[in-house]
């Protein structure tokens, strides 16, 4: 047998393994490739066709997938006919999972892309086995085109297209119905707007807006930069008696270019009061001195004497001859 490497590979694809004296015997014989073969349980009369993975087997052997054991109907020692022959390029399957749990696989056909790499051929209502995220799917292959007496394609450098049919036990919900039941109580879909889940109930919002207004955590008063103290203003209270806290929230549809911050806007009022105090007192009347010493500002005792103070050389010097 060979290796369990190759052994993982042959047990979820759709080839086999045959003797090397069959590639012997085909080389000396006319045949088509990629090699394709026909492979016929004689005693149930079933059929199914596959590639060849390698030449290893045993004189008298042939190694078949599980699953390709399964279609046949064939158990481990039994006798194989197996012939050469030659199937279209495939255009088109049709397929259709046997589990429901096909569906948690985010990306099919991507999956099924990677998995037709092991597969040379494919056949009506044959059920291949396919390994994928540590789990084992089958697949049943419904509908092939273009369509033949062999009832097979051969999917070898083709352009396949694939179409999924609803996996095995699947049951289609029903949309009409539950659309309706969203309609009639919107608590089924958002059971936060009504019922048990309203916060506006959890936090008793009702009993809220009875509290006097100016009830509030900070009692004291807030002071502005300027020194001036800040006004309190009265807020009317808000009668709550046909307030209604059940529904769905009514939408805020507010004009064009226009924002809701949650607080009314109040228009800044520029203040265009002026100090008098500042012309009589200002702030910065002293005067400024540097670090740096200016060098037309030197001290008295450093200067030097003046240009009167020194002594002049005569202007002409008389020698006398005598």
């Amino acid at each position: 047998m060979p290796g369990s490497s190759s052994r993982e590979v042959a047990n979820f694809g759709g080839k086999i393994f045959l003797p090397p004296s069959t590639l012997h015997k085909l080389t000396m014989l006319h045949i088509s490739y990629p090699m394709l073969f026909e492979l016929t349980n004689q005693e149930t009369g079933r059929s199914t066709h596959s590639g060849v993975l390698e030449f290893l087997a045993e004189e008298g052997r042939c190694y078949l997938p599980q699953w390709m054991m399964s279609t046949l109907g064939i158990q481990t020692g039994g006798l194989l006919k197996i012939k050469n022959c030659d199937l279209p390029l495939g255009s088109f399957v049709k397929i259709e999972p046997q589990s429901v749990d096909f569906l948690e696989i985010s990306d099919p056909k991507a999956v099924l892309e990677n998995v037709l790499r092991n597969f040379t051929t494919l056949t009506v209502d044959d059920i291949v086995e396919v390994s994928y995220n540590n789990k084992v799917f089958g697949i049943k292959v419904l509908e092939v085109k273009p369509e033949s007496s062999s009832h097979g394609i051969c999917v070898i450098e083709t352009d396949l297209e694939t179409d999924f049919a609803p996996p095995v036990g699947y049951v289609e919900p029903d949309y009409k119905k539950e659309k309706k039941q969203s309609q009639v109580n919107p608590a089924a879909t958002n059971p936060g707007l009504v019922g048990q889940g309203s916060m506006a109930k959890k936090i008793n919002y009702s009993e809220l807006l009875k509290e006097k207004p100016n009830a509030t955590n900070f009692q004291g008063s807030g002071v502005k930069l300027s020194g001036k103290t800040i006004k309190s203003e009265e807020v009317a209270a808000q009668d709550t008696s046909g307030l209604s806290l059940e529904g769905q929230p009514a939408p805020l549809i507010l004009p064009d270019s226009q924002l809701f911050f949650g607080y009314p806007l109040k228009p800044y009022k520029g203040d265009n009061r002026t100090d008098k105090n500042t012309n009589q007192n200002p702030l910065f009347a002293g005067q400024g001195q540097t670090l740096r010493k200016s060098k037309k500002r030197k001290d008295k005792s450093t200067q030097s004497t003046s240009a009167k103070d020194k002594t002049r050389s005569p202007d002409a010097i008389i020698i006398d001859s005598d």
